[in-house]
């Protein structure tokens, strides 16, 4: 009799549980600056990825010598410094692509960290000027 009442209260609450439950409404989401989505609709998502792809390669490169691994910054520094370019690329930002590959092979020949990474910063000042220019960031 025990064991029927329990299954009988155990199923109840199953079922109960099941139930169409009200839907929590989504928290909004944080509003991106206009100029942001102005700026990210003007590229494709091709030309967004590889621009991504220099970020990611930049962090490793900085990571790499926080570590003290000159040898493992040497690797990102050699793919910005002569990776394909991609397609989109406006004529103004040609100047800061060719900083950028010049600065990572600096990494790549530095003798030691504090050139190396003065050469890393000079990555980062010339990717944020091509930001500048192109309007992603101000």
């Amino acid at each position: 009799m025990k064991l029927h009442v329990l299954l009988v209260v155990g199923c109840a609450l199953s079922a109960t549980g099941c139930a169409e439950k009200e839907q929590a409404t989504p928290a909004p989401l944080e509003e991106t600056p206009e100029e942001t989505v102005i700026a990210e609709a003007a590229f494709d998502e091709a030309f967004i990825q590889h621009m991504h792809k220099h970020a990611d390669m930049l962090d490793e490169l900085n990571i790499a010598l926080a570590e003290g691994d000159l040898e493992g910054a040497r690797t990102p520094a050699y793919w910005l410094s002569r990776h394909d370019s991609v397609e989109g690329v406006d004529t103004e930002w040609q100047p800061f692509i060719v900083g950028m590959r010049s600065a990572a092979r600096a990494v790549g020949e530095a003798a030691d960290f504090d050139a190396a990474r003065a050469a890393a910063e000079q990555i980062n000042d010339q990717c944020q000027g091509c930001h500048m220019a192109a309007g992603v960031i101000e």
